[in-house]
């Protein structure tokens, strides 16, 4: 730090005030005129040269600069180099240029500092643009037809398929139009084939969405033929798939092949995907030797579920059990790609970490590893459900090789539900022993297995209606498992038939609370509800099930229900037509509606729903006794027999049905015109034919004794009067407004007397 300092010497004696007097020769006026270089200027560039100024003194020739004593020394520049100017070695230096270094002459003369032009003021205005130019048209031309394709896909994605055709068609026009008014402007090269691409595939993606396929081949061959596209081939296999849908498999099969040619070798999952449709076309096609070559030659390059679970489809087509054992073993063999779930257990408490995998517990891609493991498991389940009954003598013994090798394979918690899907298969040949042995033996298993197999035990034996054994294996799964909705489902099903329906309902809402999605407890809950008279719970409910299960018959019929107990017949109504088009042949629904139109008053309606009910189901004694009655209060007497007799065939044992026909043939053909004491002399020519042609033939049968021989019409009878004496017959109508009748036969002189006489009754 004291380097920089200097101290003055102590010897130093000068005069501390020396040089006070020193002053720059500019401003010595004094001696100008003894100054022979500024006069010989003045002389020669005056009137040349702008005055000099006071506040910047002049460069032009170097000046001695005057001391107090009087004398006279040059000043050099601050580098070490001359003065411009100034001779130094009889050489004058050269005056040097100062506009290079940005100075002006206005800056010189005190105008203000503005680096920026600030106060020039505001840019001029940019030039307008013309509008009318026919670049500018094709720009905004093109701008356009871009967002019409945009608009077009959006829509799509939406779900709103007529709008996106729509877009595609605006867009395919305006893209025609853009093309005529470049090739008029520029030359053809200059189109934009990348947006004529863009518009073709569009629009034929969208005629294939709305399934107008002959519209989509033909924009898609467009595509194809035109050279000028770069990778268009590619496209066949677009074609293939529209083929493919319309079951026009041979043009399938050739142009995924001609779509396989194209592609290169390096695109490989491509190349594996066609081969896919190829061999699920042939599968199609009823050629399973070519599909078992297509899907064998995926699964040794790259294999996959899709691949595996069809090659043993087509290996089962044609009965091969060896080879559907391998291809499930190389099915059971195809890797996840999935984490394990031990990365999304906490090893320790730290909090951030117990933050992060709370975030990625649930993400998109841990959703997507979640489908892929249920998507393999669904495969390998139903692989193993249509192998095990063909590749072994026995259904159970291939059962037991199918959970043999998934024991051995990373799908080692799929042998459990083989072993009760198996029971589920004695089940479905009736073998309910087998079942219950083959449930029982998750027992003594791990508790969600265990659960299961109770909860499948409690529902055999709910069905057996032994209530006691359910209930017992009921509580065993819900103690296994308390969060199996099933369980608890089952364990309130049997308390509800024990006529417990409160506890019921506790079951019923433990297990919705566990699971919102068990339909089942919502629906035995708005049951309950219903049991208990608590019409508006049970209403909410079945309401909330019907949300869930928009087409379900029961919850239509049980909203309609609850309408018509809550005594509001329109509601009941609406219901049931909503019931009767989802299932339009239930004989129930249909008497239910018809039953209320006639509560209230509109026969016509009620005949039409009776009338349709009994079409599909012609043994409803209740609506058969109702159609025989309309036909009665609308005097169609004839047209009720027939409703009548049927109801005679099902109850044969009810002589109501007999005698209602008996009426209806009265009313009918009338046997007595008057309606008190009347005698009629019957010949046995043709008046007594035409009396049995126009009597009811079940009235004939009623009259005539089991001994009296048939007289033929034209005959004369031969039999005597003793076969008719005293024999009578008490015919009762049942018309209420009417009395029985007695009918007295007899025979005289080859004359049938019949005496007819309403019957007085005896107060």
């Amino acid at each position: 730090m004291m380097e920089n300092v200097h101290l003055a010497p102590e010897t130093d004696e000068d005069d501390l005030y020396s040089g006070y007097n020193d002053y720059n020769p500019t401003y010595d006026t004094e001696e100008l005129e003894n100054d022979t270089a500024f006069q010989q200027a003045v002389k020669t560039s005056h009137g040349r040269r702008p005055p000099i100024t006071a506040k910047i003194p002049s460069t032009a020739v170097a000046r001695p600069v005057a001391t107090g004593c009087g004398s006279k020394t040059s000043l050099a520049s601050s580098m070490g180099r001359p003065m411009t100017g100034a001779i130094q070695d009889g050489v004058t230096r050269p005056m040097t240029a100062v506009r290079a270094a940005g100075f002006t002459k206005a800056a010189l003369r005190g105008s203000a500092f503005d680096p920026l032009g600030q106060s020039r003021g505001p840019a001029p205005p940019l030039e307008a643009r013309n509008e009318d130019s026919p670049e500018e048209k094709i720009r905004q031309l093109e701008k356009k037809v871009n967002e019409l394709v945009e608009e077009s896909c959006i829509a799509n994605s939406c779900g709103d398929l007529k709008l996106a055709l729509e877009k595609a068609k605006d867009a395919g026009r305006k893209e025609r139009v853009l093309v005529r008014q470049r090739e008029q402007v520029t030359s053809p090269e200059n189109i934009n084939l990348d947006l004529t691409y863009s518009v073709l595939f569009n629009l034929a993606s969208q005629y294939s969405a709305n399934e107008m396929y002959p519209e989509a081949l033909n924009t898609y061959q467009v595509i194809v033929k035109n050279k000028m596209f770069s990778n268009a081939g590619r496209l066949k296999v677009n074609m293939g798939n529209i083929y493919l849908k319309q079951r026009n498999y041979s043009k399938a099969i050739k142009f995924y092949r001609m779509a396989l040619d194209q592609i290169p070798s390096v695109h490989k999952e491509m190349r594996i995907k066609i081969m896919q449709n190829i061999g699920v076309t042939f599968i199609k096609t009823g050629q399973y030797s070519d599909a078992i070559n297509s899907f064998e030659h995926i699964m040794s390059v790259a294999p996959n579920l899709k691949a595996g679970f069809n090659l043993i489809l087509s290996y089962f087509a044609v009965g091969d059990r060896e080879k559907m054992k391998k291809a499930f073993q190389k099915l059971i063999a195809v890797p996840l790609e999935t984490d394990e779930d031990g990365k999304y257990i906490s090893p320790n408490d730290d909090p951030h970490t117990n933050l992060v995998i709370e975030a990625i517990k649930n993400d998109h891609l841990r959703q997507m590893e979640r489908e892929r493991k249920a998507m393999a498991e669904k495969y390998i389940m139903t692989a193993a459900k249509l192998i095990a009954p063909v590749i072994e003598t026995s259904f159970a013994v291939g059962y037991d090789w199918c959970v043999e090798v998934v024991k051995a394979s990373q799908y080692v918690e799929l042998a459990n539900d083989l072993e009760i899907n198996k029971a589920i298969m004695y089940l479905r040949q009736k073998d309910f022993n087998q079942a219950v042995e083959t449930l029982k033996m998750f027992e003594k298993k791990d508790s969600s297995v265990k659960s299961a197999a109770a909860t499948n035990l409690s529902f055999l034996y709910y069905l057996e209606n032994e209530f006691s054994q359910a209930s017992s294996y009921a509580d065993l799964a819900v103690n296994s498992d308390r969060y199996n909705p099933s369980a608890l489902t089952n364990k309130g099903n049997t308390v509800f038939a024990n006529g417990d329906y409160e506890k019921a309902a506790e079951f019923y809402k433990e297990a919705l609370r566990n699971d919102s999605s068990c339909t089942e407890a919502l629906y035995n809950i708005g049951l309950t509800c219903k049991k208990l008279n608590r019409l508006d719970e049970a209403l909410d409910c079945f309401l909330k099930l019907h949300a869930i299960l928009r087409n379900s018959a029961q919850v239509l019929y049980q909203i309609a229900n609850i309408y018509e107990l809550m005594e509001d017949p329109n509601q009941a109504m609406e219901w049931l037509m909503q019931l009767i088009s989802v299932v339009p042949t239930d004989s129930r629904a249909l008497s239910k509606l018809g039953g209320l139109y006639d509560s209230e008053g509109d026969k016509s309606q009620a005949f039409q729903y009776y009338y349709e009910s009994y079409r599909y189901f012609p043994s409803n004694i209740e609506v058969i006794e109702w159609l025989g009655a309309y036909y009665i209060d609308t005097q169609f007497c004839e047209k009720a027999i027939q409703y009548f007799e049927r109801a005679s065939l099902i109850q044969p044992t009810q002589v109501k049905w007999q005698l209602m026909v008996a009426s209806c043939f009265r009313r009918s053909v009338p046997l007595i015109e008057q309606p008190d004491v009347q005698e009629s002399s019957l010949t046995q020519g043709s008046a007594s034919r035409d009396h049995r042609q126009r009597s009811p033939p079940f009235l004939r049968a009623l009259c005539l004794p089991p001994r009296a021989p048939q007289v033929a019409a034209g005959h004369r009878c031969g039999v005597t009067s003793g076969h008719f004496a005293g024999w009578s017959l008490m015919l009762p109508c049942f018309l209420l407004a009417e009395r029985p009748l007695c009918i007295h036969i007899s025979f005289m002189s080859g004359q049938v007397r019949v005496a007819c006489a309403r019957v007085v009754p005896v107060l």
